[in-house]
């Protein structure tokens, strides 16, 4: 059976999906089988694998570990809907919608039993098992229902590396204070700390250092500078509050006339907005994550992207007049799945989406589509021949994403088909239920091109090329600046 090593934190977004990315990438360089695994994520950012959905930081690690995506890698996701309430998703299957209590009290054994399993098919498949642990492995009031640390670590006899992130401040106090609070048995477990997100020379640490480990008998692995490999993020923690407006990509150093803003609205229930960083990672690109009733002013496209819940959001963009907004909107506008049926012209069945009993609800009706909801869920890997229309103008060629949607959408009138049996354009308006469409480098340049021109703007010299890999950008981290001494593996 494979050596397990989990990747646990002192708080979320503390860096543990990046350094397990990280040490993934190293070993299979190295010539280990190596696989990640999440016993339970919480996510609304999901892919499509053969088997169903998982958390899309299980499916870049899969990548990292150049293996193929599964379900074993994260066999219990958990998708927020709001009121508290998740969809429950088991071996890649939704199984229902639950209250945190009544996941608990009524398929959280089911949930560890699925997740043991999947870590036992992989233990027996691979040499090393790297997991991800959830948030901090010092909640002390879910120490005995903690499947992704306290109970990985149990049933995977896992050696624990415990990251946290000094950018906080604090870094020291929050090392101890997990240190004191994790049960005694998951404390004899771990066998160093890495400090991530560093500014500065790291002597400067030195005194801190070696108090920390004099107080607690635990090496210091390793201090990570700080250094965005580029990886897709996990949750929405890297986004803005829904009040408030954040923009991401395009150097301080483009000029404006050199520039495009593409508006981006902050939906409540937003979903799989990892969609929107290959734009964000354009040269003369802004990607602005705005408050619902914000202007689009100084937007130059519009982009609706996924949510977990289409109806709720689509009420309260109306509410805000965001439609009103796109309507008046002569620039171009993209609907990505959820985003995609608020374009439509009506949905139906609205109570299987909605939290409430709305039966039909009336979309912003710039795109000639009745959605219509139902209990089947759609989750598959595909690849398809883009016809570049609308937006898109010019994108003609083969793509590669996913979908992962419940309702199906029909057309109710003349409009151009950009994939054979999905989506709608017309002239300034694509919709389409294919996630990462703009992972897609025809896909992504094609818009671009189109907006700037629809702008009357002239892009700066445009960098072609794709950059750093983000796999290896990880895995330099972790080879260059941890050491991996105490660990069950080397590299």
């Amino acid at each position: 059976m494979a050596d397990t090593i989990l990747v646990a934190g002192t708080a979320s977004h503390v860096g543990k999906s990046t350094v397990t990315a990280g040490l993934c990438r190293v070993l299979a360089d190295s010539g280990v089988s190596v696989a990640p695994f999440k016993a339970q994520n919480m996510s609304n950012n999901a892919r499509a694998t053969p088997g169903g959905e998982i958390g899309v930081s299980q499916y870049v690690q899969a990548r990292a570990a150049r293996v193929p995506p599964t379900t074993d890698h994260n066999p219990v996701l958990l998708k927020p809907r709001g009121e508290g309430e998740s969809q429950l998703v088991v071996d890649g299957t939704a199984v229902g919608h639950f209250a945190a209590g009544n996941y608990f009290d009524t398929h959280w054994e089911n949930a560890r039993e699925a997740a043991r399993d999947a870590h036992e098919r992989l233990s027996a498949a691979h040499d090393v098992v790297v997991a991800e642990g959830a948030g901090s492995i010092a909640e002390i009031n879910l120490h005995h229902r903690d499947l992704a640390n306290v109970e990985t670590a149990r049933f995977a006899d896992a050696a624990i590396v415990l990251v946290a992130d000094i950018e906080r401040g604090g870094v020291f106090a929050s090392l101890v204070g997990t240190l004191e609070l994790v049960p005694e048995d998951i404390r004899e477990r771990i066998v160093g700390a890495v400090i991530t997100k560093f500014r500065g020379d790291r002597s400067l640490l030195a005194d801190g250092l070696d108090a920390f480990e004099n107080r607690t008998g635990v090496p210091v692995l390793g201090v990570l500078p700080y250094d965005d490999p580029g990886l897709p993020e996990e949750d929405s923690v890297a986004l803005p509050p829904t009040g408030k407006r954040a923009v991401h990509g395009a150097d301080d150093g483009v000029p404006d006339e050199s520039s495009v803003t593409v508006a981006v609205p902050r939906l409540p229930h937003i979903s799989n907005f990892t969609d929107l960083e290959p734009l964000a990672n354009e040269p003369g690109v802004r990607v602005a994550y705005v408050p619902l009733d914000d202007s689009l002013a100084d937007a130059d496209a519009v982009v609706l992207p996924g949510t977990k819940n289409t109806v709720d959001d689509l009420l309260a963009l109306r509410e805000a007049g965001f439609d009103a907004a796109v309507a008046d909107f002569d620039g171009p506008v993209v609907g990505l799945c959820g985003g995609y049926q608020m374009l439509g012209e009506e949905i139906t069945n609205a109570s299987f989406e909605g939290i409430g009993d709305r039966d039909d609800i009336e979309g912003f009706g710039l795109l000639p589509i009745r959605t219509t909801f139902s209990a089947e869920k759609t989750v598959i890997h595909v690849e398809r021949e883009l016809r570049g229309v609308g937006p898109l103008d010019g994108a003609d060629g083969t793509v590669e994403g996913y979908e992962i949607h419940t309702g199906d959408s029909t057309l109710t009138g003349d409009a151009r088909r950009p994939f054979e049996g999905d989506g709608a354009a017309t002239d300034s308006v694509f919709g389409t239920y294919l996630h990462d469409l703009f992972e897609n480098r025809l896909a992504r340049s094609a818009f671009v091109r189109n907006t700037f021109e629809a702008t009357g703007k002239a892009p700066s010299a445009r960098n072609s090329g794709d950059g750093a890999d983000p796999f290896d950008s990880a895995a330099a981290l972790v080879a260059d600046y941890v050491d991996p001494g105490p660990l069950p593996v080397e590299w």
